[in-house]
C-alpha cells in the first residue's frame, strides 16, 4: 500500500481505477417516487482517497498559508484548519458591529448558488491550482487527478453504464473540500468599503448604509 501511495505521488500519476466513483441514490423521503426524491452520494475509491487527504494535509492547507492565497481566502472560513462555523459567525457579527459604528444600517444578502460543487469546470480550477505554491509533481498529480474522471450509478443490485465527466469537485473524494476553497478564492467585494464572508458556498455580502447604492453593482459582480 506504501508503495503504491508513495509511487503515485513521486511519478505524479492516478491509476483510471481511482478516477471512477460509485453514486448510491439514497431516498430523501419515505416513498420517493421521482429521480428528484434521490440524494446522490459518491463513493470514491478508499486508496485514492487516503494519497488525497495525505498531500492535502502536506501541501494545500500550508499552501493556503502563504501569500497570494493567505489573502485570497482570508474570508473563507470552510475546509481548513483554522476554520469554522463558529469562526464565521463571530467574523460577520464583528464585521456588522465595525460598520454599525459609522453606518445607520448594515445590509446582509445572503447568497446561494446552485449547485456550486457539481458546477466547477476542471479547467478553471486546473488554472487556480497554479497560483498555489506547490512542488511540480504535487501540481501534475492533482491535474492528473481531475483529468478523465468518470462515475457511473449502482441501484437495485444493477450498475449503469460509464459516464465521463469534466465538472465538479469530485464529490466523495479527499481534495474535493479544498478544491472549492480554491475554486472560490477570486470571489470578492468589487468595492473594498463592503464585505464579504463565506463557508464553502454559503456567501454572506455587508454592506454598509453608506454605500448601499453599490448593492446591485456588487450581486452583478458576484453573478459574473
Amino acid at each position: 500500500m506504501a508503495y503504491l501511495h508513495n509511487t503515485s505521488i513521486s511519478v505524479s500519476h492516478v491509476s483510471d481505477q481511482w478516477k471512477t466513483a460509485i453514486i448510491y441514490p439514497v431516498a430523501k423521503i419515505a416513498k420517493p417516487i421521482s429521480p428528484a426524491d434521490f440524494r446522490p452520494i459518491s463513493v470514491t475509491p478508499v486508496i485514492s482517497r487516503m494519497v488525497e487527504r495525505e498531500l492535502v494535509h502536506r501541501f494545500i492547507y500550508p499552501a493556503f498559508t502563504v501569500p497570494p492565497m493567505s489573502e485570497l481566502l482570508a474570508d473563507q472560513f470552510a475546509f481548513r484548519p483554522t476554520g469554522s462555523t463558529t469562526a464565521a459567525l463571530i467574523s460577520i457579527l464583528h464585521h456588522v458591529s465595525a460598520l454599525l459604528q459609522t453606518n445607520d444600517h448594515v445590509a446582509l444578502i445572503s447568497l446561494d448558488f446552485t449547485k456550486a460543487f457539481d458546477m466547477v469546470r476542471h479547467s478553471t480550477l486546473a488554472t487556480k491550482l497554479s497560483s498555489l505554491d506547490l512542488p511540480d509533481n504535487i501540481y501534475n498529480w492533482l491535474l492528473e487527478f481531475l483529468k478523465d474522471r468518470r462515475h457511473s450509478t449502482r441501484f437495485g443490485g444493477l450498475l449503469s453504464s460509464v459516464a465521463r465527466i469534466n465538472v465538479s469537485v469530485v464529490q466523495g473524494s479527499g481534495f474535493g473540500p479544498s478544491a472549492y476553497d480554491v475554486n472560490g478564492s477570486d470571489l470578492h467585494p468589487r468595492n473594498r468599503e463592503n464585505i464579504m464572508s463565506k463557508y464553502a458556498d454559503d456567501t454572506y455580502l455587508l454592506v454598509g448604509s453608506s454605500m448601499r447604492n453599490t448593492i446591485s453593482e456588487e450581486l452583478l459582480s458576484v453573478e459574473q
